[in-house]
């Protein structure tokens, strides 16, 4: 469905240069001379990259409808990522290309994948959450004495993926990481 640049409202998908985008934010401008314009954010569906556009007016852009539906991590099997739906229990394979931080992805993980209805229901990306709780396997042990000072070291998760953590993060501790951007949150308690 092709709309005008007019029509741009948050949270709407666009199809841009051969990716599929929500935008994020826009402003309508009327300059006092030239005809008007269109500022946007874009944030990318597939990579999550965020880009600004501006659209000249009366400028055609295509939407897009997108489908997003629950679905459990099961597997994974060479490059290919088994989940399945939590509505009828069907079990589809995505490519890791199509996951944005894959590598913390673990069994049973709940996660909402992204189809582009118009295609047949081709797989756009797989969301995995925000944060994930995951067990510590291998990191090296400190002095008490060390861990006052703000240094972090290097500590290898339950899903094969290294992270910076801080010094009084121990083997077996289960810690909350931030999958955006691979940092330490916080130590979850042992109950």
């Amino acid at each position: 469905m092709l709309l005008y640049t007019s029509e741009i409202k948050k949270g709407i998908c666009i199809k841009l240069n051969n990716d599929y985008y929500k935008v994020i934010y826009f402003l309508h401008v009327k300059p006092g001379k030239g005809s008007a314009f269109i500022r946007t954010k874009l944030k990318s569906i597939t990579n999550n990259k965020i880009i600004e556009k501006t659209f000249s007016s009366g400028h055609k852009i295509e939407k897009i409808k997108i489908l997003s539906k629950y679905f459990k991590f099961l597997y994974k099997e060479n490059n290919l990522f088994n989940f399945m739906n939590l509505e009828d229990y069907n079990q589809i394979n995505v490519e890791k290309k199509k996951i944005n931080n894959y590598y913390f992805l673990k069994e049973g993980e709940k996660v909402i994948i992204k189809f582009n209805i118009k295609k047949n229901n081709e797989i756009l990306c797989v969301e995995i959450p925000k944060t994930t709780i995951l067990k510590v396997i291998e990191t090296i042990n400190v002095r008490k004495i060390d861990t006052i000072n703000k240094y972090t070291k290097k500590a290898i998760l339950e899903t094969g993926v290294t992270i910076q953590v801080p010094l009084f993060i121990n083997n077996n501790d289960l810690i909350k990481v931030n999958t955006e951007n691979k940092y330490y949150l916080e130590r979850i308690k042992k109950k």
